[in-house]
């Protein structure tokens, strides 16, 4: 196993790298929306799920991958009630791109994020 650290993204706050890579495959850890220097980025589920997408954009690329070859995705929010919003910027950033996806609606998150999301990719060959 290879783990996989770049400058970014938010460095891990916790025992924990922010990717590991395997037989080809790259698992993430949960991103939520820091900026790449640790900072919160507030503002509504749009905005933090835009930090997240650059947060995972990161630390795929820093394992040799992209959005585009994600096959599955695990989103956590703190209020579905804000799906719609969450949705728009997640259809937006996989454009066609289709990965499967489990959503589930959790207590609280690190930091008071509204959404963390983590994805499993294919290396890119």
């Amino acid at each position: 196993m290879k783990i996989i650290a770049t400058s970014a993204a938010p460095q891990a706050i916790g025992p924990y790298s922010q990717a590991i890579v395997t037989d080809n495959w790259v698992f993430t850890s949960g991103q939520i929306p820091l900026t790449a220097s640790g900072e919160k980025v507030g503002g509504d589920i749009a905005v933090q799920t835009e930090q997240v997408f650059d947060n995972l954009e990161a630390v795929l690329a820093g394992a040799g991958s992209a959005l585009a070859q994600v096959a599955s995705v695990t989103v956590y929010m703190t209020d579905l009630a804000q799906f719609a919003d969450m949705n728009a910027v997640f259809a937006r950033r996989f454009g066609n791109h289709r990965p499967a996806r489990s959503t589930v609606q959790v207590v609280a998150l690190p930091t008071g994020a509204h959404v963390e999301i983590a994805a499993v990719a294919r290396i890119s060959a």
